[in-house]
C-alpha cells in the first residue's frame, strides 16, 4: 500500500493570498502547501480522500491516469470544491464512485445540483455513483475501510482507516469508543494546524498528545497553516516517530 500526500495545507493553503508573513514568503518547496488530500493506492487501485479546489493541479502533478473513487471527510469547500474536476475521469472510465455521510452527499447535491440532477442534466457534468456511509466498515478491492467518527468543533465528520493506515483531518475531539478503532496502527495521519489553540482543529501540542495516546508506529501531521512555522524548524522539535508531511510525499508500507 502507498500513501501519496496530494496536499497538506489548511483551507487557505500556503502561501495564503495577500499574506506576507515569513512562511508565506519561504523558498522551501515544503512550505508550499495545497489543500489537504491524500491518495491511497495498492496494486492498480487508487482512492482519493477529499477533492478540494486544488484537485486538478494535484492530479496533473502526480500524473494520475485513473482513480477508483473519492471518499469525503466532510462538506467544507477545501475538501469538496474540486468535484467538478472529476469530469476527465468520468469521460475516460464512466461513473466515479463517491463515499460520504448522507448529510455530506445532500450538501453536495445543493451546491453542485447540475451534477446530481436527473432531468435536463448538463451533458458535461461528471457522472458519479453515490455511496452513503455510516459507522459500518466496508471493503474496497480487498481492503477493509473503517469510518471514524470525528468532531470538527461541533460538526461531525469522518476519518478513515484503510488497513493499518488512518487518515484524520480537521479533528478537534474524538470519543474513547472511536479511539479504540485506532489500535495497532502502522501510520496515523492527523491534522496539526498551528502553534496557538484553535476552536475546531488540533494545534501542535494537542496533535502530539493525540499521537502519544494512540501510539502508532509513525505519525504524519497534515492540514497545516503558515502559523505552524517553517517546515524545517518544526521537524527539528518533533519526536523521532512523528513527521511533518509535505506535498508530494509518498509512504510505502
Amino acid at each position: 500500500m502507498k500513501i501519496t500526500f496530494l496536499g497538506t495545507g489548511t483551507s487557505q493553503g500556503i502561501p495564503m493570498i495577500a499574506n506576507n508573513e515569513p512562511v508565506c514568503l519561504s523558498d522551501n518547496p515544503r512550505d508550499k502547501r495545497l489543500r489537504s488530500s491524500i491518495m491511497i493506492s495498492w496494486n492498480d487501485i487508487r482512492y482519493i480522500i477529499d477533492c478540494g479546489p486544488d484537485f486538478r493541479q494535484q492530479m496533473l502533478r502526480e500524473n494520475i491516469q485513473s482513480i477508483n473513487g473519492v471518499l469525503f471527510t466532510h462538506e467544507h469547500a477545501d475538501h469538496t470544491a474540486g468535484i467538478d474536476d472529476l469530469r476527465p475521469y468520468t469521460y475516460k472510465m464512466g461513473e466515479v464512485p463517491i463515499y460520504a455521510q448522507e448529510r455530506v452527499i445532500e450538501n453536495l447535491k445543493v451546491r453542485f445540483s447540475y451534477i446530481f440532477e436527473t432531468e435536463n442534466r448538463y451533458a458535461g457534468a461528471p457522472k458519479l455513483t453515490e455511496n452513503t456511509i455510516d459507522s459500518t466498515s466496508f471493503i474496497l478491492h480487498g481492503v477493509q475501510v473503517t469510518p471514524l467518527a470525528v468532531m470538527h468543533g461541533n460538526l461531525p465528520i469522518t476519518g478513515y482507516r484503510f488497513g493499518n493506515v488512518a487518515y484524520i483531518t480537521d479533528l478537534k475531539t474524538m470519543s474513547d469508543q472511536e479511539k479504540k478503532k485506532l489500535e495497532n496502527l502502522e501510520i496515523l495521519i492527523v491534522n496539526a494546524l498551528r502553534i496557538d489553540a484553535h476552536p475546531t482543529h488540533l494545534n501542535l501540542e494537542e496533535a502530539l498528545a493525540f499521537v502519544n495516546e494512540i501510539k502508532p508506529k509513525r505519525a504524519y501531521f497534515t492540514h497545516i497553516s503558515h502559523k505552524l512555522g517553517f517546515h524545517e524548524d518544526v521537524e527539528k522539535i518533533l519526536p523521532e516517530n512523528v513527521f511533518l508531511s509535505y506535498d508530494g510525499l509518498q509512504i510505502t508500507l
